[in-house]
């Protein structure tokens, strides 16, 4: 029987902006997003952050249904390579609402069940992937041209580098489109959309303010992390450097 199903597979270099390692390499990501024939799609990754310490290895497994609704998400993550936690997340989705489930598990929060009500759409779960960054902007109807609203999200975590043990964390960020450009890249040149998260909220991403963050996305549906980069205190850059699909 012939497989039904598509991957778009790739690799990700982490580097540096700040003045003292500029340019160096300071993590990786493989992905695999599988793209079933109903128009459901799972995403796999693993990220090693390296810098700054301590560091991050992460695992993550997200499945999207046909509608385009998140409906469920594994991490498994450790820091200074000692394990931090790992939680499955599980949504439901109604039309006024739904519900989303955590268990999780971890040294700092022991044994952790969570179940939380909401009203309304969400736009979908970060799950602290790039290329999971990049494939939330599917949301933005883009046929409106450049304009920027703001996004309601689930999180596994708030940390602005997902490194706390899994548990429900509800956000808001601004996501602006500015329009379509050519980008080149190590992996190739692709048509691309521009894209940034802006962090207007009155208390930040996990108390925090999230440094803006560009990227440029493949301008197709599969919606490809092509490059981009984090300014402020992150100062950090992202760019696709293998891509097979």
């Amino acid at each position: 029987m012939t497989i039904q199903h598509r991957t778009v597979r790739g690799r990700i270099r982490y580097t540096s902006k700040k003045p003292e390692m500029l340019d160096q390499e300071r993590g990786r990501e493989w992905f695999a997003f599988t793209h079933h024939s109903n128009g459901a799609m799972t995403l796999r990754a693993q990220c090693e952050i390296e810098e700054p310490a301590p560091t991050v290895l992460r695992d993550v497994v997200y499945a999207i249904d046909a509608d385009g609704h998140p409906r469920n998400l594994h991490v498994h993550l450790t820091v200074g390579d000692a394990f931090m936690g790992s939680g499955w997340f599980n949504l439901t989705h109604r039309a006024d609402g739904g519900v989303i489930e955590c268990e999780s598990a971890g040294p700092s929060i022991g044994r952790l069940s969570q179940r939380v009500d909401f009203m309304g759409a969400i736009d979908g779960v970060g799950t602290h992937p790039i290329v999971g960054d990049g494939y939330m902007t599917r949301c933005m109807d883009v046929s409106k041209g450049p304009h920027r609203r703001t996004l309601r999200c689930y999180l596994p975590s708030p940390d602005h580098r997902g490194a706390t043990p899994p548990m429900i964390a509800e956000v808001t960020i601004d996501l602006e489109y500015f329009g379509e450009e050519t980008v080149t890249v190590a992996a190739g040149t692709f048509a691309c959309r521009h894209f940034a998260f802006i962090d207007s909220s009155d208390t930040g991403m996990g108390g925090k303010e999230h440094p803006r963050y560009d990227m440029w996305v493949t301008a197709d549906d599969d919606a490809v992390f092509v490059q981009g980069g984090v300014g402020g205190y992150m100062a950090t850059w992202y760019e696709l450097v293998e891509l097979a699909r």
